[in-house]
């Protein structure tokens, strides 16, 4: 019931407005014994399933009336300008199809005729002598595979002596994404059709010339809207303008004065709704506009009758502009009046102000300028603010900077201090003044700048949020250790010397003499080796022989895991390693030696950022040392060090990898050249292989604490 009443009370305000808008044209102003009049009107069947409205005028009329569309309920308005009504009523039904009835208000020199229809129809309109021919279109069939062409006359052309002709034709790309195609025309009598073939758009200006420096195809891929090529080409005494867009798109056409522009945007099909929805930055309801040489005061009046709005335009706003949209939101044809005549809008309340850029500009420079004026005029007042988990030297630095507030000397005195802040004396200027001792903040400025520091200082003296930081430190070592060869040795009897005292017992050995050697004749050795040895029944020669194999593979893991807590934008540091001590000689002859240790640790230092969305910024300083050889007595430190910066989930865990050695050792020890021997070479040397790797891995979980504290 309420849409009904809103239906009917906007039915109402479109027929009676009139009379408050319509003074606004231009030709208000002419005679009652020169206007105009209309005298009849009909409406008949044509071909097509078309319908005929046909008015009679008392003269020809020189330009086809203005008019717009509104699709609920569907209606079209059309405006003749300095025409009276003459049929001696004001409403006069029809049965014709989607045609229900016409409404006729004068207003002044002014008549406005009201077409009401069951359902939105596409229009024409024709100047036929003294009659204005408007003729609805059919409704479209949904069957059938191809759509009809259909041409919209944008422009009449108007006789006139001298020829036209385009002047330039330019692209570009609009705020919002959209192609805008703009054509310079040599004046504003032009006559403009546009109609839509296929995939393209076509433009013919009739009785246009095209100079030669015009006829070229532009490419505009590379500016990233709709519009793919622009092809202006010559068409006898016409000239035509072919645009191919890509995808789905609507296009919106207007001209300014001899300035015609046509925007072309991607449609978001929504199947929720039952219109296509262009832009999200426009969201009125849409209206169709065909003004034809309309006064801009007068067209801005169209708009603020559509939309109920409370418009308050400038005297200063003047000039003509030619207009035709379809379907377009009423926000965005408001929008492209304004910028095609250079006005700006001013919006307080629900009232707008229209008028020029400059104007706009200066009262807005002249408010801010008084409201400046007297903020300057005043009274200071003196407050405190106790800080509660800020620093004052923090605070007041932003303070200064925000609102420029000059900082004043720490207070030394407690209590005195405080006083001399707290305004006994009569301050002259703002000031910051703040006391460490009791973290208390005392400003000097005016009640408005006060509120301001009330806002700022709740925003600044919070907690920080509190981090618990877990890391892992995960060490993984794998030794591979592999042992071959062999030794030959020979111990013979003891040879007399000249003085007959024996001489050493060894005689030609290999790497080893045979140790652990038995009267048994055999022993197996430790570590894989196996001895043998082959001697006489009076032991008075012995050969032995000592082969060695073994493999060592083992595998170490250490774990260790610290947790420290800190706050936001606060570095922690987790250190696990020894101290190693060495011997610093003294400095002096005879003087007394000095113990001095060095570091050797596994250390990581991470600064958590909390993010807005409660994510965890990192950046994370990691440095393993491990000892190293001795140079003069005095230790070595090997040190890797990995640092970088992560964003981790609140409560995920990151890993940082990296620190990895391997060490390979391959030894051989030989007899030199009985080593060297093919096969029997191994009784005289042994091949040690040591392959050796380590990884170090570091998982790092990040928690942010709430308000009750859980480690677990």
């Amino acid at each position: 019931m309420e849409n009904y009443f809103n239906s009917v009370r906007r039915i109402l305000r479109l027929v009676f407005i009139t009379a408050a808008i319509l003074p606004f044209g231009a030709n208000a102003e002419v005679a009652s014994g020169d206007a105009n009049g209309i005298q009849t009107i009909s409406a008949g069947p044509s071909v097509g399933g078309k319908i005929v409205l046909k008015i009679g005028l008392k003269s020809a009329l020189p330009n086809q009336p203005a008019a717009f569309t509104i699709n609920t309920p569907p209606r079209i308005a059309f405006d003749f300008p300095n025409t009276t009504n003459d049929l001696g009523k004001s409403i006069q039904s029809f049965s014709e199809g989607d045609l229900r009835s016409v409404n006729i208000v004068q207003a002044g020199n002014r008549t406005r005729l009201v077409v009401n229809l069951n359902q939105m129809l596409k229009y024409d309109t024709q100047i036929d002598g003294n009659n204005v021919l408007i003729t609805l279109q059919a409704k479209e069939s949904s069957a059938g595979s191809l759509a009809a062409v259909t041409t919209t006359r944008f422009a009449e052309a108007k006789p006139s002596s001298q020829p036209h002709s385009l002047r330039d034709v330019d692209f570009r790309r609009g705020k919002n994404g959209e192609g805008r195609v703009e054509i310079d025309l040599s004046d504003s009598s032009v006559g403009i059709d546009i109609k839509q073939q296929g995939k393209s758009l076509l433009v013919d200006f009739a009785q246009t010339n095209l100079p030669r420096n015009l006829q070229r195809k532009l490419d505009v891929v590379d500016f990233g809207t709709p519009v793919q090529l622009i092809d202006a080409t010559p068409q006898g005494e016409n000239t035509r303008l072919v645009i191919e867009p890509k995808g789905s798109w609507e296009y919106a056409a207007y001209q300014t004065d001899n300035k015609f522009i046509i925007e072309i945007k991607p449609v978001v099909e929504d199947t929720s709704k039952l219109t296509k929805g262009s832009r999200n930055t426009y969201a009125g309801e849409k209206l169709s506009l065909n003004f034809q040489n309309i006064s801009t005061r007068e067209a801005l009046n169209v708009i603020a009758d559509f939309t109920n709005l409370n418009m308050v335009i400038s005297d200063t706003v003047t000039g003509n502009l030619t207009l035709r949209l379809k379907d377009v939101p009423w926000d965005q044809a408001l929008q492209i009046i304004l910028d095609s005549r250079g006005l700006l809008q001013e919006k307080e309340g629900n009232v707008i102000m229209v008028a020029p850029g400059d104007e706009i500009n200066a009262r807005q420079k002249d408010k801010l300028t008084s409201q400046k004026a007297i903020r300057d005029l005043e009274p200071l007042q003196t407050e405190a603010f106790p800080l509660s988990y800020a620093k004052v030297a923090d605070v007041k630095s932003v303070l200064a900077g925000a609102l420029n507030i000059a900082v004043a000397a720490p207070l030394v005195a407690g209590a005195a201090g405080a006083g001399a802040a707290a305004g006994t004396n009569n301050p002259v200027s703002e000031s910051v003044a703040f006391d460490t001792r009791t973290n208390t903040m005392y400003v000097t400025a005016s009640l408005s700048k006060l509120e301001r520091v009330r806002e700022i200082v709740k925003k600044l003296d919070i907690p920080i949020r509190q981090v618990l930081i877990e890391a892992r430190f995960v060490e993984a070592t794998t030794s591979y250790n592999a042992i071959i060869g062999g030794k030959l040795g020979y111990t013979g009897p003891a040879v007399a010397s000249g003085s007959g005292s024996p001489i050493g017992g060894t005689g030609v050995s290999g790497l080893l003499t045979g140790a652990g050697v038995n009267n048994t004749g055999f022993v197996s050795g430790q570590g894989g080796s196996v001895n043998v040895s082959l001697f006489n029944a009076l032991a008075t020669k012995t050969l032995s022989l000592e082969l060695n194999a073994s493999e060592v593979d083992g595998t170490t893991k250490s774990i260790a895991s610290p947790r420290i807590m800190t706050g936001d934008s606060t570095p922690a540091t987790i250190k696990s390693g020894v101290q190693i001590p060495y011997t610093t000689p003294g400095g002096t002859l005879g003087g007394a030696a000095t113990v001095s240790f060095a570091d050797a640790v596994l250390g990581i230092t991470v600064t958590p950022k909390i993010t807005p969305d409660d994510r965890i910024m990192m950046t994370v300083d990691l440095h393993d040392d491990t000892v190293g050889s001795l140079y003069g007595g005095i230790p070595s430190i090997n040190s890797k060090e990995v640092t970088t910066t992560i964003l981790v989930e609140n409560g995920g865990t990151v890993v940082i990898g990296g620190i990895y050695t391997q060490e390979l050792v391959d030894t051989v020890a030989k007899v030199p050249l009985l080593g060297d021997i093919p096969i029997l070479g191994w009784l005289f040397k042994n091949d040690t292989k040591q392959d050796t790797k380590s990884e170090l891995l570091v998982f790092i979980t990040p928690k942010i604490l709430k308000d009750s504290l859980n480690l677990n």
